[in-house]
């Protein structure tokens, strides 16, 4: 077993954290981000990845540089958010779990990236950390399929898990038994951080591809002036679903856009809580031609 550091900091990094250490592996120490204040009383909140290291008793810190005093064998990243300098880089090799097949999706958000690209696959790899953006070479991958009704809490789940397994395995053998990386091959696209306008439903747009955006948990839009979010739906791509409706019109719980019709599943109205589009719709009692997104 390997004398491992860990670095991380969000849910999705839990999970190959407990699985290197179910495996027997000696996690001595783990990096994360200092606690924050959130809410209105201003209370401290721990990294979830620091949360899950106090509870398996693990040594944490905030410094990184506080690795070079370790004496690991390697150091494992998953979803640390931050840059690594090439001075420790030098000093502790470190390996990275990235939830895209590189070099496809590079960045801050590969599995957002994926469903809006309407992409069939994806996956994790094990990469050595470079100073690059995720440039460095590969030592395995495992790919996961995914269809049109992916959405991205699934898909999160599931890519953790193999993350977890696939670390796990790499590993099994130790440090040195870690396979030779192979330089990654093939086109290259970077998954920019997902803005509040990634967000935005624009009705004008094909149904199929506000659906993708509706994968992502966030979708919003507006009704009689205030923000609606869109958290599930289903997609009619049929150019004649929505009749001669101006994209946008709601009927019943049906939106007409440029390309086939949306059909609401499940809302969140602004300063509420998530409830059926059926009863949403009961509430609201759309008038004819009403729109979302008109305001």
């Amino acid at each position: 077993m390997a004398r491992l550091a860990y670095l991380g900091t969000p849910d999705m990094a839990v999970g190959p954290l407990r699985a290197l250490t179910a495996a027997g592996h000696d996690i001595v120490l783990c990096v994360t981000r200092p606690d924050r204040r959130r809410g209105r009383g201003g209370a401290v909140t721990p990294s979830p990845v620091k949360i899950a290291a106090t509870e398996l008793g693990i040594t944490v810190t905030h410094v990184v540089d506080d690795l070079t005093q370790a004496g690991v064998e390697l150091a494992v990243v998953v979803a640390y958010g931050r840059i690594l300098p090439k001075a420790l880089l030098d000093q502790v090799p470190m390996a990275n779990l990235h939830f895209s097949l590189l070099p496809r999706w590079r960045g801050a958000a590969p599995m957002e990236r994926a469903i809006l690209a309407g992409d069939h696959e994806t996956g994790v790899c094990l990469m050595k950390v470079e100073e690059g953006l995720d440039t460095g070479p590969v030592y395995a991958r495992r790919t996961v399929k995914m269809d049109d009704e992916t959405y991205l809490p699934a898909l999160r789940e599931q890519l953790v898990s193999v993350a977890g397994a696939l670390v796990v395995d790499a590993l099994a053998q130790g440090v040195a038994g870690l396979p030779v990386p192979e330089q990654q091959r093939g086109e290259t696209s970077i998954a920019q951080k997902i803005t509040t306008e990634d967000l935005h439903l624009d009705w004008p747009d094909q149904a199929r591809h506000l659906h993708r955006v509706i994968r992502l948990g966030r979708a919003w839009t507006t009704f009689r002036g205030k923000r609606l979010g869109v958290l599930e739906a289903a997609v009619d791509p049929d150019p004649d679903a929505n009749g001669a409706h101006i994209p946008g019109t709601l009927t019943g719980t049906n939106v007409a856009t440029g390309l086939g019709t949306i059909h609401l599943l499940k809302v969140q109205p602004e300063s509420r809580g998530p409830m059926t589009a059926d009863e949403w719709s009961r509430g609201i009692r759309p008038g004819v031609s009403e729109r979302l997104g008109s305001d």
